[in-house]
């Protein structure tokens, strides 16, 4: 393999995007498919599955078009606060309610970045939870407390 296409990013995209697909297809094969009108367990997964993997092919095309190169930028504090920003929202949610752990998931997911300012991320943490409330509880009846104890 030439070291453009050990480095292109659109390719190894399409790449991944084609094993997930193609995982995810592996794993639906036992179970019922069903019908469009029926839909089984076995429906979803196949089907996004192929979209997938379609969708992997054309970026992979793409990725062999043009010559874009991996650029590799890590951020410690972001390897550090998203993961625990997702345990986090996973305690809370048992222990608080779901309000307190979506602000928290939002608020530590916006602080991993580096242009962090105050006043924006707390607008969006009120906005993003709110959305949350009114899709996942009201809209879609999930029973998760808002506050616990409330």
């Amino acid at each position: 393999m030439n070291t453009a296409l050990r480095n292109n990013k659109d390719f190894w995209a399409g790449i991944m995007l084609i094993a997930f697909g193609a995982a995810s297809i592996f794993i639906a094969r036992g179970y019922p498919f069903g019908s469009t009108m029926r839909m089984g367990p076995g429906y979803f997964p196949s089907v996004l599955g192929t979209i997938l993997v379609l969708f992997g092919i054309y970026v992979m095309i793409i990725g062999l078009r043009t010559a874009e190169t991996i650029t590799v930028r890590c951020s410690t504090r972001a390897l550090i606060v998203l993961p625990l920003s997702l345990i986090a929202f996973g305690l809370l949610m048992t222990h608080a309610g779901f309000i307190p752990a979506m602000a928290l998931l939002v608020f530590g997911s916006a602080s991993a970045g580096r242009e962090f300012k105050f006043v924006e991320v707390l607008l969006l943490t009120v906005i993003l939870t709110g959305l949350s409330v009114a899709i996942f509880i009201w809209g879609l009846g999930l029973p998760y407390p808002l506050i616990k104890g409330f």
